[in-house]
Formats: structure tokens, sequence, C-alpha cells
């Protein structure tokens, strides 16, 4: 079975839909959605309608930091990411929104655990960003029964860190397109990168595929229309910036 993994999409229906597309089209038959869904992007409406399709069809979804915020917005914006929470929630149906507040934070499938940021408080968002604190979010995963693979997003960067002959973990940049091998009896944890908010200067969407029969992890990385996905932002009225970003993919 061929698992895509997806996450931070952020309300970006066009990079959405190109995921899915390249997905479909490489042989993935199950999906996992691994928070923030919305926040930021102009179509979060649009976006939940597709995301909720595809939970009725069997993907696992956990939630992310935005979309908590989308549920219940802060009462004052004291971050760049909180200026949309107040717009997202208003623009989501009553059904969309509970549907949000019930997802959960963590999911297990088969020897996959599923967050959205750091599986050893998943409800504190802390990020994944070095060595450090991937051993951290792998060795609270692996209290798990059978865990050994942890696939998060938050942090919009596709990295792949394992645990080799030692106790520490190493950092892997993976080529996209290029399958790994990640055999079970080593520990590995990923970010998969962000479907909807790339940062590192490609305005191309990030996705992974994990190969659960034959083991093997490959990152993606998808052209979309990030020109319409930027309209959609300055339409909605929503801060330039965040228009600025997906066109830049910063």
């Amino acid at each position: 079975m061929k698992l895509a993994l997806l996450s931070d999409i952020h309300a970006n229906v066009q990079a959405l839909d190109a995921c899915l597309e390249h997905a479909w089209l490489n042989g993935c038959t199950r999906f996992a959605l691994l928070g923030d869904l919305v926040g930021y992007g102009g179509d979060p409406g649009a976006v939940m309608q597709k995301v909720m399709a595809l939970a009725e069809d069997g993907a696992v979804l956990v939630k992310g930091n935005h979309d908590a915020m989308a549920v219940e917005p802060p009462a004052q914006s004291l971050q760049m990411g909180d200026s949309t929470a107040r717009w997202t929630h208003e623009q989501l149906s009553a059904q969309q929104r509970s549907f949000l507040a019930a997802l959960p934070f963590t999911a297990t499938l088969g020897p996959c655990l599923l967050v959205h940021a750091s599986a050893d408080a998943p409800q504190r968002w802390r990020y994944v960003e070095d060595e450090r604190s991937a051993g951290v979010s792998l060795e609270a995963a692996l209290q798990q029964p059978g865990v050994r693979y942890v696939f998060g997003g938050h942090v919009h960067q596709q990295t792949l860190y394992y645990r080799g002959s030692g106790r520490g973990l190493m950092a892997f940049k993976p080529t996209p397109g290029v399958e790994i091998p990640t055999p079970g009896h080593r520990q590995w944890i990923a970010t998969v990168g962000s479907v909807g908010q790339p940062r590192d200067g490609q305005p191309t969407a990030m996705y992974a595929v994990f190969d659960m029969e034959q083991a093997r992890l490959c990152f993606q990385r998808v052209p979309y229309d990030h020109a319409a996905a930027a309209a959609s932002v300055r339409r909605a009225g929503l801060p330039e910036f965040f228009a600025r970003r997906l066109e830049e993919g910063r």
C-alpha cells in the first residue's frame, strides 16, 4: 500500500488539487493529512470540502495549530500566523469547524505514528527542526507498541532523520522523486514538507509517499498554479505578505 502524506495545506486548494492528482497517478491508495488544513490561504471552505470527502473515503487526519485557531481564534493577534484565524473561522461552516475540533492530535496507521508537530507534547506545537528535537519526538512515539516511523509537518521543510548503530539521530536531506529505503529494523522520523506553504524559495508543493509494503519513502515536489493561489489571497483581503509568500515560495 502506498500512503500519501500531506501536511500544511493552509487553505491552498490549488496546491492540494495538484498533490492529490500526483499521488493518485503514482498509485497512492491511502491518504494521511498531518494538520494545518487551513490558515493563511484564501480557500479554507473549498479545502475543507475536499478534506472531509477524503476522510469519508478512509483518510487519516490529525490536528494542526492553525486548525485549532480556526475553531477558537485568539482574542489578539500576537503573531503573524494568528492574523488569518478570525477570517478563516468566519469562512467555515459550523460542520467544518466541528470537524476540525474533533480531530485528534496523533493517530497511528500500522507502524506509523502521525502527528503535526512533536510527538512528545503534540498539543504544544513544538517544532521538529534538528536532530535533538527529532530525537525527543521519536522517543515519545516509540512508547507506543509497534511504532517504527513518525511522520509530521509543521516546519514546512522536507527532512528525514534516522537512528543508525548509535543512539543519536542523523539528518538526511532527501532528493525529490528519489525513493529512500527505510527498513523497519531502524527507527525513522520525517517532516514531509508543506503542500500549500513552501518556504525554501521554490514555489512548488511538497508531500511524501510511503510504500508500506516495500518500506520505501519518497519525497515529492509538485508544480501548481501558485499565481492563482496568491490571487485568491488578495481577493479575500488577507495580508499581502501571504500572497507574495506563495509567489516566491518563502
